[in-house]
Formats: structure tokens, C-alpha cells, sequence
């Protein structure tokens, strides 16, 4: 792994802390419970996908917990700014985490295959 990876993947670690403390401090009492799954911060260090799970929210709700995390992620990034000391801060793209849905049904298909066994 070379230096630049292990450091965004330092930075990611750092972040998914950082923005998890930081929704439990917004007035919004919708975004205390989100679980952030994963953060990918991209090369260069401008822009951050934050995943978020999925499993205890209906579409609607999703949409609605969407806008308010985009119009909340300024004040993540201020945060996430004077916690860690940064220079400079990811710019947020809130998303849904899928790998949890496929997972489960890659799992379901497995148990498919052995029940037909």
C-alpha cells in the first residue's frame, strides 16, 4: 500500500468519527441515530463519499434524512475542520450504503443453492 492510500485511509477513519460525533450535536433529532457505514475520501483529498445505512429507513425517509444532511454539511465540515486541524476539509456527498442489501441477497442465493442440494 503506498504512503498516499494509507494516509486517505487515515483520513476516512478519522471522518467517520468525526461527522458520527458531529450529527449527534445537530439540533435535527433525524440524523442522531444515522450510522455512518464507510467514508471514501478521493484522491487529493477534496471530496468524501460518506455511506450511510440504509436498513431502518423507508425511501421516503431516506430522501428527507438526504436533504437534511446536505443542507447540515457545512456545519460537518466546520466541525470535522476544528477537530482535527486541518487545513482543509473533503467536501461531503451523502449516500446510501448498497453492499448491505447485496450482500443479503448474495447470501439468500446461497442458501437457495444448498436448500435445492
Amino acid at each position: 500500500m503506498k504512503p498516499s492510500e494509507i494516509k486517505r485511509k487515515r483520513q476516512a477513519s478519522l471522518l467517520r468519527e468525526l461527522i458520527s460525533e458531529a450529527l449527534g450535536q445537530l439540533d435535527d433529532e433525524r440524523l442522531h441515530g444515522i450510522t455512518i457505514t464507510d467514508v471514501d475520501v478521493k484522491r487529493g483529498g477534496y471530496d468524501a463519499d460518506v455511506f450511510i445505512d440504509k436498513s431502518f429507513y423507508t425511501p421516503q425517509e431516506q430522501q428527507e434524512i438526504l436533504k437534511a444532511l446536505k443542507r447540515a454539511a457545512p456545519l460537518l465540515q466546520t466541525f470535522c475542520l476544528e477537530a482535527s486541524g486541518w487545513y482543509k476539509c473533503p467536501k461531503f456527498h451523502f449516500k446510501f450504503d448498497e453492499l448491505l442489501d447485496q450482500q443479503k441477497k448474495i447470501e439468500e442465493l446461497f442458501n437457495k443453492i444448498k436448500d435445492e442440494k
